[in-house]
């Protein structure tokens, strides 16, 4: 009797560089090419730059300009040579602590045929702390508990390859900010579901998103660009009016609040492309997963 040993996960990761982290990033680059029990082609794209430090076997991608870190990691998955059955997007300062890690996430993958992203959880390497970002989902006050979950946070999630080119991928155009929400919403009205493994751990620093000058502007914008785009339209204004009420308790000052002002009319005035809304059915599947599209 021949005992058949099951093929490693396929795997296509892609990290994005813009040469600013010559310490972080081979830290993670090589915390990636440490994984085990996997087959794995790995993408460098240098958004803007001719990607540094990339070692042999890696493939390396240059982007004339900086067109974003969506986009980016679009460019990045069609360069793939390989056919893999799952990509992992990955932050240039995250590391993998274990090297079983994606061998590990391509068990949670394949637990329900129905998942179409697992995310692991992520946490600081110095301090152990998950910030709130990171967990998706409403109620993160433990960010342990495993489950279901509607959102994703895109620096470190793996998701499978056919369910990602039948959503259209990333919305490129999004530059930063809120291209995790509009994928996973796209997911799920495919039929798909996400998972949150929070038993399998990621370091990433535990940086302020706000530090970036454009934060507040991208923000508003591409929450606005995320209801038009995927909601039925008798949930756009709800939406938008929970965002415009939570607003003022979250930003920082006046100017912040003047910026976020400023972005929000942006995104009205349009520019969000291809309007694809869900189907009621998935409004009602988000909602029984926990989440309704409505914050």
């Amino acid at each position: 009797m021949v005992n058949h040993v099951p093929a490693p996960p396929r795997y296509g990761a892609i990290l994005l560089t813009m040469n600013d982290r010559p310490e972080d990033f081979p830290r993670a680059l090589d915390s990636l090419l440490a994984q085990e029990d996997v087959e794995l082609e790995v993408v460098v794209v240098g958004n803007g730059v001719v990607p540094a430090q990339v070692p042999d076997g890696v493939q390396a991608v240059t982007l004339p300009e900086n067109v974003g870190i969506p986009e980016g990691r679009n460019v990045g998955a069609l360069a793939l040579k390989s056919e893999p059955e799952l990509l992992f997007f990955m932050d240039n300062d995250a590391v993998l602590p274990a090297p079983g890690l994606l061998a590990s996430l391509a068990r949670e993958m394949a637990a329900d045929a129905r998942r179409a992203y697992v995310q692991p959880r992520i946490a600081d390497p110095d301090t152990g702390v998950t910030m709130r970002r990171w967990v998706p989902r409403l109620r993160a006050g433990d960010p342990e508990r495993a489950g279901t979950v509607t959102i994703m946070a895109e620096g470190v999630v793996a998701v499978r390859r056919d369910a990602f080119e039948a959503a259209g991928g990333w919305p490129g155009h999004f530059f930063l900010y809120h291209e995790g929400v509009d994928l996973s919403w796209k997911l799920w009205d495919l039929g798909h579901t996400g998972h949150y493994a929070s038993g399998h751990l990621v370091h990433h620093p535990a940086t302020d998103p706000s530090r970036h000058a454009v934060y507040y502007r991208l923000v508003a914008r591409n929450r606005v660009w995320v209801a038009m785009r995927n909601l039925p339209w008798p949930l756009v204004p709800p939406y938008l009016a929970v965002w415009v009420l939570l607003t003022p308790s979250r930003v920082r000052g006046v100017a912040a609040l003047r910026t976020w002002l400023g972005g929000f009319r942006e995104g009205m005035r349009g520019g969000w492309g291809e309007r694809r809304p869900m189907r009621w059915r998935t409004v009602l599947r988000l909602a029984r997963a926990g989440r309704p599209p409505l914050v």
